[in-house]
């Protein structure tokens, strides 16, 4: 075998550097007979220049769609034989094949994940099929409002960033995308130096690695190396916004946005822990006071991203129109608050055992466990970021929170969308 064994054991999983460049993150659960393996490229959407955008989705979806040996119907009725399951999803910072079966099916599906993963054929006609489903799911986001508001909120916090982009394209680039961009596409990125693959299963790490070794024996490292593009810089947001999007609807959607820290920082887990506090779940702050006690909210809620690059934290509610002034007043006044008064220590512990709680709760199965550690590997974090992460958060404190409030939680982007007459009561300065 002519992989190299990392000496200690990280967690439960161990790492695999094979002679081709492929890392392996391989993990051990006898108590169970599935196997769960996730292959991760950096790539996604941050690869993409804003004339193709929506390659990397395009390319994702038509992957597992024919390789030089198998068409799309007989991949797909090999896989569902066996009662397994194969995924290919595309993200802001990579991209990734997923494989779930009985791992007694793992050396044969092995295979056809190595012929996916080398000799994608990139059929005509699926790449058609796919495109036209594209097109069809991005003229449904338009009559979304949350995906509006939030698409007015990303393109003002990123500007030329490629975070900026949407996920599936607009129309016009994805109808102009080839089959050769998506060759061209996969040949620069789907290469084994640039792989995390994650494999949890009954077998032994060591037995693991020498059928992967084995599978991926002749995919070698092209002799040019990919240049990842250079980035354009973030633009600095240094006033409040105010954008506005008209829709014949009976509520208003109301986002705020701000452009937090980068996964792995020391603010990133404080903006964390404030996400979940703010907004995440039935107790969050922003559901009792906007839903529960003053009745403005249809729903209410927050999010904070893991990114690569600075993530978006966004707090968002739909209201009815006649409320819009008065729910936007009540969100920003609710983010003030972070501002004036650090959260208390029952505040901060019962926001902690939450995030804890909820966190432990994502890594039941084989799949999740994979799943996530290859994850932060490929965000270049490493598997151990997920002890780290969880070590990070125990040790917060209020000053450390009322810190990241102060600084990334400062200047709003507001992004609202919902009838023309109730928009047009809503004026800066906000």
């Amino acid at each position: 075998m002519t992989s190299t064994l990392s000496a200690a054991q990280r967690g439960h999983l161990q790492r695999v550097v094979l002679a081709n460049g492929a890392t392996l993150l391989l993990g051990q659960n006898p108590t169970v007979e599935i196997l769960a393996a996730y292959c991760f490229f950096r790539g996604g959407r941050r690869m993409e220049r804003p004339e193709q955008a929506g390659l990397s989705n395009l390319m994702a979806a038509v992957l597992a769609k024919g390789t030089q040996q198998r068409d799309a119907q007989a991949i797909a009725a090999w896989v569902e034989s066996l009662g397994a399951s194969l995924s290919v999803d595309s993200a802001a910072d990579y991209f990734e094949v997923g494989l779930r079966c009985v791992a007694a099916d793992f050396p044969a599906l092995l295979g056809l994940l190595s012929e996916i993963l080398q000799d994608p054929s990139f059929p005509e006609a699926e790449v058609e099929r796919e495109r036209a489903l594209m097109l069809q799911s991005i003229r449904a986001q338009q009559e979304r409002p949350f995906h509006l508001a939030f698409e007015q909120v990303r393109q003002a916090l990123y500007g030329k960033h490629p975070y900026a982009l949407p996920g599936l394209g607009w129309p016009e680039t994805v109808a102009s995308l080839t089959r050769e961009d998506l060759r061209a596409y996969h040949a620069t990125y789907c290469r084994p130096d640039r792989m995390v693959m994650a494999v949890i299963g009954p077998e032994p790490p060591q037995q693991m690695a020498e059928r992967i070794e084995a599978a991926l024996a002749g995919w070698s490292v092209p002799a040019r190396s990919p240049l990842d593009p250079i980035l354009p810089s973030l633009p600095p947001v240094e006033q409040p916004q105010l954008l506005k999007q008209a829709q014949p609807t009976q509520q208003t959607t109301i986002m705020v946005g701000f452009r937090g820290a980068t996964a792995g920082t020391p603010d990133y887990a404080a903006l964390k822990l404030l996400c979940t506090y703010l907004g995440n779940g039935l107790s969050s702050r922003l559901f009792v006071e906007l839903r529960e006690r003053c009745s403005l909210a249809y729903e209410v809620s927050a999010f904070y991203a893991t990114r690569q690059d600075p993530a978006p934290f966004v707090a968002y509610m739909a209201t009815a129109a006649d409320n819009t002034v008065m729910a936007l007043e009540r969100l920003q006044a609710e983010i003030h608050r972070l501002h004036e008064h650090p959260l208390t220590q029952e505040e901060l512990e019962l926001a902690r055992r939450k995030l804890l709680g909820q966190y432990a709760l994502s890594k039941q199965t084989n799949a999740q466990v994979a799943q996530l550690a290859g994850w932060y590997e490929t965000l270049g974090l490493g598997m151990e970021f997920d002890q780290e992460y969880r070590q990070q958060i125990a040790q917060l404190t209020a000053p450390h929170l009322h810190q990241a409030v102060r600084t990334y939680l400062v200047t709003p982007v507001v992004a609202l969308v919902g009838p023309e007459a109730a928009l047009a009561r809503v004026e800066l300065p906000l």
